[in-house]
């Protein structure tokens, strides 16, 4: 895969330690590069645990022989079907998280991380969604289906025998409706998140005096604010104080 994985091995005392870093694998189109740096940097920044983090970018996996299905009219992003690919790239061993660039993490990986059960071959927020509107992002087709966005963020029990179903042929031939709905899984093998680590910019709500609806990552998943259109959307505030964020810190490293 991609070199650019980078590892954060910074315990929360400020010690190294020897934990393993968790595999985060993020959905990447060179459309949304600003949003994938921005989203990565916010993982980083918060995170008390080692993390590695890893651009799922289609033309590597394609160069690499992983992935050679022709797009098709309703992928609104070049990692429609690669995320998919996620135990693969793990090698099948331990527990990988893949997140849509699109997010801005508000809160401490480690988090989410400790929510993971092991009796589950996958966890994600079990959304009850349906969009409004008919176009997203730049212009892409709003697609409607069961299960929507559940996909968007998943936490992988890679070595589950179920998830060795995801071999790199069933991820170029498959349907959307069997892996976009896990349809490899039975239901009882998926586990919950709470909705606030994939809180849907647009969709979901925060109730005042409720700080258990605060969302901990935002999904601008209608567009965010690299998107000229979606300027102005919620949350857009919090998402370009931190693309500020990333802009100087990058700039102090050059500057070295």
């Amino acid at each position: 895969m991609s070199c650019e994985g980078k590892v954060h091995p910074v315990s929360s005392n400020g010690d190294m330690t020897k934990e393993k870093p968790l595999k985060i694998f993020v959905g990447y189109d060179p459309r949304e590069d600003l949003a994938y740096e921005v989203c990565r940097h916010s993982i980083l920044k918060r995170s008390s645990i080692p993390v590695e983090i890893i651009p799922i970018k289609q033309s590597e996996l394609r160069k690499n022989g992983l992935y050679w299905r022709e797009r098709g009219q309703f992928e609104s992003t070049e990692f429609s079907f690669t995320r998919f690919l996620t135990p693969h790239l793990a090698n099948y061993e331990g527990w990988a998280m893949f997140v849509d660039c699109d997010f801005l993490y508000l809160a401490d990986i480690k988090e989410l991380r400790d929510l993971i059960d092991d009796k589950y071959a996958i966890m994600c927020v079990q959304h009850d969604y349906t969009p409004k509107e008919t176009t997203k992002m730049d212009g892409a087709v709003q697609t409607v289906y069961p299960r929507k966005n559940w996909s968007s963020m998943v936490l992988y029990n890679s070595g589950h025998p179920k998830n060795k179903v995801l071999t790199p042929e069933v991820v170029n031939k498959e349907t959307g409706a069997f892996l976009h709905r896990f349809q490899w899984l039975e239901d009882d093998e998926i586990g919950s998140i709470p909705f606030v680590w994939n809180f849907l910019e647009g969709h979901n709500k925060v109730v005042e005096n409720d700080p258990q609806t605060f969302p901990k990552s935002i999904h601008y998943t209608r567009g965010g604010p690299w998107f000229e259109a979606w300027k102005h959307c919620e949350f857009a505030d919090l998402w370009l104080k931190e693309m500020e964020n990333y802009q100087q810190e990058a700039k102090k490293k050059v500057e070295k």
